[in-house]
């Protein structure tokens, strides 16, 4: 009986060594995540901040602009936010959308849920930028949009003073390819 009790102890003693190992290294990890955005010197830290949506413009292959879908509608607000610890979030919305006729948000009706649904889009997770290549990747741990979560949204960007461009690459909406520019203005 002692041998096994002997046996029991460092079986838990190596297990309990390799799992301060596994957080010493997530620890770790978070670190350099940490110093690369707090160096101020990179572009990560002209992406740090709150940003207020000036637009959403669509444009075919060709370069002409082409109506903007309606899910962003013409007066869309927003805004997206950077902070230093590498997470992001951003909220996009048509001011537009009807009122529930009764003020439950669990009792709308199929079409004022739709109407809600088709009208507001949000995420947040992490990010890292690639200065080199010009795109940032937003990698998302929630969403608006269930699809979202757990992939990786990149996004091709132009900086320049307070004003953030973000390029999704092309995608098919409606029947058409669309290139879209989320123009972005620093909030102060």
């Amino acid at each position: 009986m002692t041998k096994w009790i002997s046996l029991f102890v460092i079986i838990m003693g190596l297990v309990a060594y390799c799992a301060d190992g596994v957080v010493y290294a997530e620890d770790q990890l978070q670190n350099v995540k940490k110093e690369r955005m707090n160096d101020k010197s990179g572009i990560a830290s002209k992406f740090i901040g709150t940003w207020r949506l000036v637009s959403v413009e669509a444009r075919r292959p060709n370069g002409e602009v082409a109506p903007t879908p309606a899910r962003y509608g013409t007066k869309t607000v927003g805004y997206l936010m950077y902070d230093n610890t590498g997470h992001v979030a951003v909220q996009i919305m048509r001011p537009d959308r009807p009122k529930f006729a009764i003020s439950d948000i669990d009792k709308g009706t199929p079409e004022e849920l739709k109407a809600a649904w088709e009208g507001y889009s949000a995420y947040f997770g992490t990010y890292e930028i690639n200065e080199a290549e010009g795109f940032v990747v937003h990698h998302v741990e929630g969403s608006s949009f269930p699809n979202y979560v757990g992939s990786d949204q990149k996004r091709f960007y132009e900086l320049s003073g307070d004003t953030l461009v973000l390029k999704p690459p092309q995608r098919q909406i409606g029947n058409e390819q669309l290139n879209m520019r989320i123009t972005w203005q620093r909030v102060k």
